[in-house]
């Protein structure tokens, strides 16, 4: 081991094994969720739950569906004071609805939740800490192969093609 005084590229070498041990964890966590996520839109996994409910009265279709976290809820019947819309009912006089909807098991549910966090939620530090290292991770690994070097180099084009073609899929999406 050299005596004196330590490169740039030997403390960013520490930082990023450690923290990169520590995040091994979060990022395992964050990747299956974030795979499970992307079927959010299908009924993969998810079971169907009735769920009983007292809202505001009176409440126009918009409305209730805001109320319900419902998209698109739209009433198809009017019998008195009974609404009926798609898998449910609402009592337009009590405020009663009574809906089935496919939900993910609760624990599926809160592990979404680390993508939708926002900042009234104690999660959204999580998320922050969970950025910045990430971002971290992109500037130290550059500092893991000497300047001038034919591998630093190719890894610099390599990542300006990772972005390249990140925003082409972003805006053709």
């Amino acid at each position: 081991m050299m005596k004196g005084k330590k490169s740039m590229n030997f403390y960013m070498r520490i930082v990023h094994r450690y923290l990169g041990f520590f995040l091994a964890g979060i990022m395992a966590v964050y990747a299956f969720s974030g795979i499970i996520l992307i079927f959010r839109e299908t009924n993969f996994l998810k079971s169907e739950q009735t769920i009983e409910k007292k809202v505001g009265t009176a409440m126009s279709s918009e409305q209730l569906g805001r109320a319900l976290h419902l998209k698109n809820l739209r009433i198809s019947k009017v019998e008195g004071d009974m609404q009926y819309f798609d898998h449910g009912t609402y009592n337009s006089a009590t405020g009663d609805v009574k809906y089935t909807a496919k939900e993910l098991p609760a624990v599926l549910r809160k592990l979404n939740q680390l993508h939708k966090a926002s900042t009234n939620q104690p999660l959204f530090w999580l998320n922050i800490f969970f950025g910045v290292s990430l971002f971290f991770f992109v500037v130290s690994s550059f500092f893991m192969f000497k300047p001038k070097t034919k591998t630093l180099k190719e890894g610099v084009y390599v990542s300006i093609v990772g972005v390249v073609l990140t925003v082409l899929l972003v805006f053709m999406s």
